[in-house]
């Protein structure tokens, strides 16, 4: 028998069971002199989702939501966790990036958070490996044993890693919304056909002022 469905913003991001995924909002992405910076990328559109970010975490906070930063790993002096078809993939299309400029190596700057979004002291750190959140990491069980019915995604690269966690949400039975001014890729084109096709497909997108409306109703409770 299927549970009642979740039909209006209001009941999907209930803070009982939602939980915020800040995805990937560390400085090789984000910050000038990162890799991305440095393998010649404009890093302008994934620092423009921070300050919103910045205020949707906040507002989690306020309204007992729990808020899971993850984070890459990805270059290793021994190379753990790059495979040939990784490395394949990143010698035709990203510019030296995972070959001579590395990426979110394990204590660097690089791998650090960007700006002031880092997570409190009560926040969750989950690591991955791999573009999708869910993919051998804990995420999955930590959100069951919460009663976490709902995933509020943000982050970088919108079509990369937030899609891709996204997609996977669905498919593991979880409503997905995603904040469209908290979320950040490389060009125009790539944001509005992500966020088209999550639209469609995957979850429902909405402004963070409306997310954020909803959780300060709670956070005012008493």
């Amino acid at each position: 028998m299927a549970r009642e469905m979740l039909t209006t913003l209001e009941q999907k991001i209930d803070p009982k069971w939602t939980a915020l995924l800040v995805i990937d909002m560390q400085n090789d992405f984000c910050a000038e002199g990162g890799a991305f910076h440095r393998s010649g990328v404009d890093v302008t559109p994934l620092q423009s989702p921070a300050k919103p970010i910045i205020s949707l975490v906040d507002s989690a906070h306020r309204a007992k939501a729990p808020v899971i930063f993850i984070r890459n790993i990805y270059n290793t002096p021994e190379g753990w966790y790059l495979s040939d078809v990784m490395l394949e993939h990143a010698l035709r299309c990203w510019n030296g990036r995972y070959h001579t400029v590395p990426m979110c190596e394990r204590d660097s700057w690089g791998g650090d958070y960007y700006d002031d979004i880092r997570p409190s002291e009560h926040d969750l750190v989950i690591v991955k490996h791999r573009f999708n959140a869910f993919f051998n990491t804990d995420l999955d069980p930590v959100l069951r044993s919460n009663g976490i019915r709902t995933i509020v995604a943000c982050g970088v690269l919108t079509n990369i890693c937030v899609e891709s966690t996204v997609r996977e949400a669905f498919f593991r039975d979880y409503y997905a919304v995603v904040p469209l001014d908290c979320v950040g890729t490389l060009d125009d084109e790539f944001q509005r056909v992500s966020l088209r096709n999550i639209a469609f497909g995957f979850g429902l997108v909405v402004n963070s002022q409306e997310i954020r409306q909803v959780w300060e109703k709670f956070g005012n409770m008493p």
